[in-house]
């Protein structure tokens, strides 16, 4: 599964290290939207994350956005986070209003960088 995600935004960011950190089998690899190869894959599964504000995850050649992509996340990380996955009973409408809601806001709240952030040694591998 690969996890493209905003690479400037600090939110995000703290995103992937809490997947990461929730993800002992290693299920997930990421890339930022703004790297070459996140930008290849958004092209070849025509979305476009900065624009639409969004985390994608592909998986098995399915796309998967906004909160329909954090709950599958959540799904496969480790712990009690699957339980979350009980959320998909409500519609994606009323969960993206939410998801768009704090996509709008992250970099007022969060702030962002001027560039991507570079995956320390010991997560390196998981980065593509």
């Amino acid at each position: 599964m690969i996890v493209i995600f905003d690479g400037i935004c600090n939110f995000c960011e703290s995103s992937v290290i809490f997947i990461i950190n929730r993800d002992r089998k290693s299920k997930f690899k990421f890339v930022q939207a703004q790297s070459e190869i996140g930008i290849n894959l958004q092209l070849k599964f025509g979305v476009n994350s900065i624009k639409s504000e969004t985390i994608i995850l592909i998986k098995k050649d399915k796309v998967f956005y906004k909160s329909n992509a954090a709950l599958e996340i959540a799904k496969n990380l480790d712990s009690f986070w699957p339980m979350l996955y009980i959320f998909k009973i409500i519609p994606s409408f009323f969960r993206d209003k939410i998801y768009d809601y704090i996509a709008k806001n992250r970099y007022k709240w969060f702030g962002k960088k001027n560039a991507c952030m570079i995956p320390t040694t010991s997560i390196k591998t998981r980065f593509l």
